[in-house]
């Protein structure tokens, strides 16, 4: 009896086929038609399809290559009623060895997205070239502002040196009154 409440009956009754039934199977289905196509039934092929067998042995490739030489192949199931072919499957073409050469020669086409990436990376190089040598509206404004604050930071430096002489003057001369005040020289 289940311990719990809910009983789970998945993998209980599953049954694994040996491989050694499944040679002897295998045996007995090419003994059953090599019997066949020794006594010239040709109602095998149509049990073979109605069985869904898809494999077939060297004598029946055989056979089906001389009959297809002969005349029209007979299709299989409803294959010959539709005509339509699929859209989505890709049919290899084969390719001549001067058409292989001239495409490995030329270079190979980009998309619409991978061309825009490189004409944007070359407008970029170019532009960052001329803004380097001074050309570009934005350079030039750049360097107007630079040589504004170059201006300011040198106006501002020589107040500082003549606001410190003018500190180093007073205090010699502070020092000067206090001297001559002592009576000292």
């Amino acid at each position: 009896m289940p311990r719990g409440k809910f009983t789970n009956h998945k993998g209980r009754n599953r049954r694994f086929t040996n491989p050694e039934e499944l040679e002897e199977e295998r045996r007995r289905e090419e003994q059953k038609k090599k019997w066949r196509h020794q006594q010239g039934d040709d109602t095998s092929s149509s049990e073979d399809e109605a069985s869904g067998d898809k494999k077939i042995s060297e004598e029946e490739s055989d056979d089906s290559e001389e009959s297809s030489d002969e005349g029209e192949v007979k299709a299989k199931g409803v294959s010959n009623l539709i005509e339509i072919e699929n859209p989505n499957r890709v049919q290899k073409k084969s390719k001549k060895l001067a058409t292989l050469n001239t495409e490995v020669d030329s270079k190979p086409q980009l998309s619409r997205r991978e061309r825009e990436e490189i004409e944007r990376q070359k407008a970029q190089a170019h532009y960052q070239k001329l803004h380097a040598e001074g050309k570009t509206e934005q350079a030039r404004a750049d360097l107007a502002r630079l040589a504004i604050i170059k201006q300011q930071r040198e106006e501002a430096k020589k107040r500082r040196e003549a606001e410190q002489k003018e500190k180093e003057d007073a205090a010699k001369l502070k020092s000067a009154q206090t001297q001559k005040a002592l009576g000292r020289k």
